[in-house]
Order: structure tokens, then sequence, then C-alpha cells
């Protein structure tokens, strides 16, 4: 342990079934519980997106469900699940439709089971000790939703008085019209009616940014009064923070990585965002870090083919340089394909190659505090790598709990040139073996090295 805190010591030197809810009143603005209680919860998590139509043969809620013991002993905590209501049929795309062209709020989509089946889907997952948040599409509805009928002023409308969609190429959805207070009061109990009803723990938002943050803000408060949720923002802006939600998507991030991997930006630029990227927001904020979810994967590409042989090198950069990781369905199993979004198309969990993978990067978050999610962790520390562009280093720290991460990106070996003062045997915690830091120290194309101390150990 001598050596790893001279190492630290260096990177200090270098740095840089359908029910329509009942309440529609107007909803309370008092939350009951301090926002802090939240973040405290989730200050060591992680997540997993699952998308229940791909996730098996059957498809269904139960089908998913005998997956969960596994996905905790990977280390998973909090299960984002992908929309569950009803798929419209007017202007449907493809033979089953988008999860997001919703017909009914408060009602299952009965290809994937009945409520019972999803109620005991969350319980079974509570019992394990994992929360379960639902994707919640407030931006727009299928153009057969039951509101269209109900009331027209519900929905965004053209200077002749049609109903538009939200843009040109989502035509299977229906705007919106979020100056209609009674859609607003109607959209927040049908969002609390699932709290009430399946005890879930909170919810994902789709297109965030597109909703107003005055509904976000009076339904957080809302939603409150029932349960304390945990809110995620499908959106990349600070404000999203001010007091709606505890994390928000980390898209720019995103891309630097998906730029680094072709070429086309090196090792200090994508430092130089994070930099900025860290200014812009407060410490609070978690920033959720992902290689992959349900839009990447099926519009944009595969891990595979987005980051080829340094998948895992990114992967272990987004779980560990700040906020919270999100695992995608079937990243543990290698997902080598683009699934199919408006058709069935099973993802094969034959051979769980990254498991082991997965398991190790998540438990070292929870083992290390210096990885926590937003002021509970540590802020990164970059240090210089001379002129070598394609190999990123960083050093995290809190309450004596320390990280430091070295990554090559690239397909050739690096000589790192570690001065002698610093040489010595390390364990990388990814592979378990002791790294040889000397003079002339080669890390390996696409090779990933994360050494960490804790605050119980002797030095």
């Amino acid at each position: 342990m001598k050596n790893f805190t001279v190492l630290i010591a260096l990177a200090f030197l270098f740095a840089s079934c359908s029910q329509q809810a009942e309440d529609t009143s107007e909803t309370p603005v008092v939350s009951k519980t301090p926002a802090t209680s939240i973040l405290e919860k989730v200050k060591d998590k992680n997540i997993y997106e699952v998308n229940i139509r791909q996730y098996s043969k059957e498809g269904t809620f139960n089908a998913f469900k005998e997956h969960l013991p596994r996905l905790k002993s990977m280390g998973v905590d909090i299960l984002w699940v992908m929309p569950i209501q009803p798929i419209g049929e007017k202007n449907r795309k493809g033979g089953l439709g988008s999860y997001y062209s919703i017909q009914n709020y408060t009602a299952i989509n009965p290809e994937f089971g009945t409520l019972e089946d999803w109620n005991a889907l969350v319980e079974e997952a509570h019992n394990l000790d994992m929360m379960v948040i639902l994707d919640w599409v407030a931006n727009h509805t299928s153009w057969d939703h039951v509101w269209i009928d109900k009331d027209d002023t519900y929905y965004t409308k053209d200077s002749l008085g049609n109903i538009v969609a939200p843009v040109e190429d989502w035509s299977d959805v229906a705007d919106l019209n979020y100056d209609n207070m009674d859609m607003q009061n109607n959209m927040i109990a049908d969002m609390r009616y699932w709290i009430k009803t399946s005890n879930i723990d909170g919810f994902r938002c789709d297109v965030a940014g597109e909703v107003p943050m005055t509904f976000w803000n009076r339904a957080k408060d809302s939603l409150d009064v029932d349960k304390s949720v945990f809110m995620l923002a499908e959106w990349d802006e600070p404000k999203m923070h001010d007091h709606a939600f505890h994390m928000t998507y980390g898209w720019g991030f995103h891309h630097e990585m998906n730029e680094l991997a072709k070429g086309n930006k090196d090792v200090p630029d994508m430092v130089a965002f994070l930099n900025e990227d860290f200014n812009k927001f407060d410490a609070s904020a978690i920033r959720m870090n992902f290689t992959s979810n349900h839009d990447e994967n099926s519009w944009n590409g595969t891990v595979k083919e987005r980051f080829g042989d340094a998948r895992e090198a990114f992967a272990v950069l987004a779980a560990t340089v700040q906020g919270m990781p999100l695992v995608y369905s079937g990243m543990e199993a290698g997902l080598d394909k683009r699934l199919l979004f408006f058709e069935k198309d099973t993802i094969d969990f034959s051979n769980l190659k990254y498991e082991a993978f997965y398991k190790k990067l998540l438990q070292l978050k929870k083992d290390n505090e210096a990885l926590w999610n937003g002021s509970f962790g540590g802020q990164p520390n970059f240090f210089d790598m001379g002129n070598n562009k394609d190999v990123i280093g960083y050093h995290r720290e809190k309450n004596g709990n320390e990280v430091l991460v070295i990554i090559n990106f690239r397909a050739d070996s690096v000589e790192l040139n570690i001065p002698s003062d610093f040489h010595g045997n390390i364990k990388d915690e990814m592979s378990g073996k002791d790294i040889r830091l000397n003079v002339d120290t080669v890390i390996g194309p696409y090779q990933y090295w994360v050494f960490t101390k804790n605050n119980k150990e002797s030095i």
C-alpha cells in the first residue's frame, strides 16, 4: 500500500390492467420528505435498463422476474423499466409499435402480463433490495389515447385546429398541450397512480426538457407526498436539477466517448469537456453515464460497432470517472446486434460472457466511497500523460478512500515512462493482478487499470 500512496501523490502533483386515476384535482405542492434523503439512498447505486419486450422469448413481466436473482448477484441496484402501458394502434410504426406511443397511462400492456404480474415483479425486486423506476412519457401520447376523445384541448394544434406530432418523424404520437392545467393535473394523478398502486420508486422521464419545468416541479412535490421518489431526466442541462430531478443523462459525455472511439477527438479533448461539465453542474447533481441504452443500440449501433475492442475500456471510464453507470439489457451477454424497436427481437442470454466484468465493476463502485454518486463521491483530478493523447489517467478521493484509473483507448501498447520514485507492484482491482510500475511500464492495447485504497486499510 505504500507504493499506492506515493502514486496517488503523483496524481495530485499532476492534477488538472386499465384503471383511470380518479384524483384530478389541483395537486399539493409541499413535499413531506427532504430531497437529500433520496440522494443519500442512491449514493452508491447503479442503474440497469429493462427492455421487457426483448428480454425473453415470452416478453413478459413473469419471464423477466426470473432474472432478478441473477441481476442482484451482478450488483444491480435500480431497475429502469421501459414503458409498460398499452401501445397505440392508430399510426402505429411496425408490427408492435413503440413503447413511447402510450394509449392509456394507467393501464398495462397485455403483451407483458397483468397488473398483478407487474406488482409481483416490483414486490420481488423490493424483496431483493432493488429499486424500480418506471419510464414516463409526458411529452406526447398515441393518437388513440383515451384523452383525445375526452378533450382535444389537451393537445397542441396547428393554425387549422389539427392536433400535431411533436416532430415530423414522430408520426405515431400526438403532442401534449402544457398550457392546459386540467391535462397537467390528470398527468400528475396518473403518475401518482403507479406509486399508490404498485409502490414504484420513481420515474425516468422521457425527453424531459421538452416539458415545462414548472410541470416537473409541481409533479415532484405531489409525488413526494405519497413517497419520496427518485427522478431521472432524459436531458442534459443543469436546470433539471434545480428542484425536480436527481439525475440527468450524460449525453454530452457519451458523444465525446463516441468521437474519441472514432478517432475524431483525443483524450485532452475528453478531459477538457469533463472539466467544463463538472463546473457547469452542481456537485450534488448525479450524471448518468453509459456506453449504450435503447436509443443508442437500436439507432446508432451496438457497443461493438461504436467502440470495437475498446468497449470494456469505455465501460470502465463511464463507471469510474463520475456519476452513476447504466447497463442496458443484454450487455452482460455481449449484446452484439441492434435490437428492432417496433418488432419482437429477443436478446440471447445463453452466454453471459461479460457478467463477471460488470459484476466486478459495479462492486468496485459500492466498495469505494470515492466512486459514489454526486457530492457523496470524489471529483476526478486528471493528470498529465505527456504527449500521449490516447491514455487517460485520473484520481478520485473521498474521506480517505482513493481510486486511481489509467485507461488506454487505442490498439497499440503505450510506454508510460513512470518515474523511478514510483516503482513497485500495485494490484489492479479489475484483473486482480499486480502491475509493476517502473520507468518503462507498458500498458497494453485497450487495457485499463483501477487501483484503490480505502480508509480501513493500513498504509
